[in-house]
């Protein structure tokens, strides 16, 4: 299990983009699952779409990345690493999100090596399928995204 606090020493990503509220499960290197808390007060709402407020596919997506991404990064030899998506594959949508619903994300650890590795995702809501997908990501070293 992991709270806020750990979450964000492990994470780069902030407000508004922090999309892991909780790890209610966290086997490292192997699996974990996330929580991500979909409030009406997301800024996201104020445009997709006034008055039928549907959380985009695309952030669904990065709660998956980032839920993936403690698989790693609670593991002190990736310390200061920063995940960036290479590729996603077998996109499925099978329901909208909306305020007031909790978003699960389960991530399995596929293989890891090099600093590239393969993640296989699956959300839900009320263990109602909202998407599952395959992503590859690649881990960089925080200083390489600092410009000059």
């Amino acid at each position: 299990m992991a709270n806020i606090e750990q979450i964000l020493s492990a994470l780069p990503h902030r407000y508004p983009m922090l999309l892991v509220d909780r790890v209610l499960n966290l086997e490292k290197g192997k699996s974990c699952r996330g929580v991500k808390n979909v409030t009406i007060n997301e800024p996201f709402f104020q445009g997709h779409y006034p008055g039928m407020p549907v959380m985009p596919g695309v952030l669904i997506l990065e709660a998956m990345a980032q839920a993936g991404a403690m698989l790693l990064l609670t593991d002190e030899q990736y310390l200061g690493m920063t995940p960036l998506l290479a590729a996603i594959d077998g996109v499925k949508f099978r329901r909208k999100v909306v305020p007031g619903d909790q978003l699960i994300t389960d991530v399995e650890l596929l293989w890891f090596k090099r600093n590239v590795g393969r993640i296989r995702c699956r959300s839900t809501v009320d263990e109602q399928p909202v998407a599952e997908c395959e992503m590859t990501f690649t881990l960089i070293p925080s200083e390489e995204q600092k410009e000059p």
